[in-house]
């Protein structure tokens, strides 16, 4: 049975970058546009608005696929800078420091890197893939 399922990871993979791409883009989102409501709102030019600017951008463009590579790698260093940065120092275990959900994004993104967009992307259909 999962041998037949084998066949469907390329459009998984799309799939998984897609969906994650849109969750990182609310985040920018929130803390740069105020939508959805975020009690984030940094100062412009400061470590949170840089980290906003590149979950907006970032976001979409992997969300569309276009720039897939270098866009999740930006974005899977980014996850791991502000890993080490904010939630860290306030406890070793993730589960503690709230950093389960940027440890995950900062993976999944590195992933992204190495497995590239899918087929169902804009580097696809350009042939950049």
């Amino acid at each position: 049975m999962f041998i037949k399922l084998s066949k469907w990871s390329p459009i998984m993979l799309s799939v998984l970058r897609i969906i994650v791409g849109l969750m990182f883009l609310e985040h920018g989102m929130g803390k740069l546009l105020g939508w959805p409501a975020s009690d984030m709102h940094p100062a412009a030019m400061s470590l949170p608005w840089i980290a906003g600017c590149i979950e907006l951008v970032g976001g979409v463009l992997i969300t569309i696929g276009l720039f897939t590579r270098p866009a999740a790698f930006i974005a899977s260093g980014m996850c791991a800078v502000g890993y080490f940065l904010v939630h860290a120092p306030m406890n070793f275990f993730p589960m503690n420091n709230h950093g389960e959900a940027i440890m995950a994004y900062c993976f999944i993104f590195l992933y992204i890197v190495f497995a590239g967009p899918g087929p169902l992307s804009v580097d696809s259909a350009m042939g950049k893939e």
